[in-house]
């Protein structure tokens, strides 16, 4: 069979499979009235919004919570229930184990790719009434929170403390702890403080019968038999409702500076990379990619400006560097360094930058990077693929899907406007978007899966940090093994042998 005809076959593989996430709904049962009256027992009204009777609201009141924040996937939950604890959540789990009822479990609603909405009328549980610190021990740094605590909100809790979260990212104002830990989201600054798998310490979940699994250790060493919390992490609620965490913050550095730096061609990046690390080594904490065209964008809808126009002139790409210590003259001093050598070169890696000299030059530096995707979706309708690559390959994957693109004469401002990449070197994470006038049929048959296919011809991942949920699933086997997925199906049975947790997430 050719290549084309795999990717048919294939293509057609994915809409049954579409078709099929449709029919599964018909083994679950909806919410009803009985049902309502049954969460009023322990729920105060004013946590439960339903389109049903006696509420009766409009469907828009629950569009919030039905639609994801592209627009691009909607439900049809008719009822949403916000609790304020565990057991309100287990109490809400227990009905619909009892019932077969299907739940989402639902925090800032600030995911990529359609895990936190319904796929048809499940009950979405919205984690956003569970937002308390419940301790912080200054000395080692351990934070325990509710799951729906905002991230943006923890950082500034943990300020006076002298401590940050470890791990930040551009939707911090919305997004809740909970669902970073149960996406495995990633963020800025993985390359310093590393993935939650390893700094979350505890938790406290809801398994799909109603039983709280009280997990929240504040140990940092813990060595007694299997670690199940890391089974929730990345789990996407699909094993059970993460209510609580303990999390190992890390101390707040006493100097920060930012510098960004325009590269003449992509293949300085790596080069840069390894003498970045070589000199600045422990206080090097972010290190961001971005292209030409998507820096071009952020300009255009206001997102900063760090150089001037002459100063980006023959640019490429460009990197973001970060730096975080303990002692400015000492951070100050080998940054300059890694400035002068590089500058002073016989083959210079870039051809210049701009130094943050204030925090809030600091800041301004730092919005353009989380301002790409805002960016993007002022542009257009983004399909966006958050892929592991080789480093080395980032614009390789960026120019190949263009081009497969132009071939298909899909590069023209009604269809396909611009094919860009940015994303985090310092882990192998890149962003390829997509940038479309609208979203069709026949921009996603030309861009899936022959995206997968080209991550997968270079042994990267279809996820990095953003999760399967429905987006995904079909591509599943791109990155995982026909022996990983069916013991990813036996771990999924064996928690939640009903399916009820945000079912057609995930696993195929």
């Amino acid at each position: 069979m050719s290549l084309a005809s795999r990717r048919v076959a294939r293509l057609a593989a994915f809409s049954l499979r579409r078709s099929a996430h449709a029919s599964t709904s018909a083994r679950y049962n909806s919410v009803n009235a009985d049902d309502i009256a049954h969460f009023s027992k322990f729920l105060p009204t004013s946590t439960i919004l339903s389109t049903l009777p006696p509420q009766s609201l409009p469907s828009s009141e629950l569009s919030p919570f039905n639609d994801d924040w592209m627009n691009k996937y909607h439900g049809q939950s008719t009822t949403v229930v916000r609790p304020r604890n565990a057991l309100e959540v287990s109490e809400v789990v227990k009905r619909c184990n009892e019932r077969g009822i299907a739940i989402v479990p639902q925090g800032g609603n600030t995911g990529l790719v359609g895990g936190g909405v319904p796929i048809k009328d499940e009950l979405l549980i919205n984690l956003g009434n569970m937002n308390k610190v419940r301790s912080f021990d200054p000395v080692s740094g351990i934070l325990v929170a509710d799951a729906g605590c905002v991230l943006e909100s923890l950082s500034e809790y943990l300020a006076p403390h002298n401590h940050i979260m470890p791990l930040d990212l551009g939707a911090k104002g919305s997004c809740q702890i909970g669902g970073n830990v149960s996406t495995n989201a990633g963020g800025l600054r993985l390359l310093r403080y590393g993935s939650l798998h390893g700094s979350v310490l505890g938790l406290e979940v809801v398994l799909p019968d109603g039983t709280i699994l009280d997990q929240l250790s504040t140990l940092r060493k813990d060595n007694t038999g299997y670690d199940l919390k890391q089974l929730f992490i990345g789990a996407e609620g699909t094993l059970g409702i993460v209510t609580g965490v303990s999390i190992l913050t890390a101390p707040a550095p006493q100097s920060a500076s930012n510098v960004i730096l325009a590269l003449p061609k992509f293949e300085n990046v790596l080069p840069l990379f390894v003498q970045a690390k070589r000199q600045l080594s422990e206080i090097l904490s972010a290190f961001e990619f971005f292209d030409r065209e998507v820096y071009d964008l952020a300009i255009k809808h206001g997102q900063g400006r760090a150089l001037s126009e002459e100063d980006v002139e023959g640019a490429e790409c460009f990197v973001l560097m970060e730096t975080s210590g303990g002692k400015r003259e000492h951070d100050e001093e080998k940054l300059n360094q890694l400035l002068e050598t590089l500058f002073e070169s016989d083959k210079p890696l870039i051809n210049t930058g701009v130094l943050s000299q204030s925090p809030a030059q600091f800041a301004s530096m730092w919005a353009i990077r989380e301002g790409l995707t805002e960016a993007v979706s002022k542009e257009g309708k983004a399909y966006k693929y958050d892929i592991s690559v080789p480093l080395a390959k980032f614009k390789e994957v960026v120019d190949t899907t263009r081009e497969h693109l132009g071939s298909k004469g899909l590069l023209r401002d009604d269809a396909v406007k611009h094919v860009v990449g940015y994303g985090h070197v310092g882990d192998g994470n890149l962003h390829l978007n997509v940038v479309a006038a609208a979203y069709t049929p026949e921009i996603e048959a030309a861009l899936e899966p022959f995206v997968y296919e080209l991550v997968a011809s270079y042994k990267g991942s279809v996820s990095a940090e953003h999760g399967i949920g429905v987006m995904k699933t079909h591509a599943l086997h791109y990155s995982k093994s026909n022996v990983s997925i069916e013991w990813m199906k036996r771990i999924k049975q064996l928690f939640d042998p009903k399916g009820i947790m945000n079912p057609g997430k995930v696993l195929p």
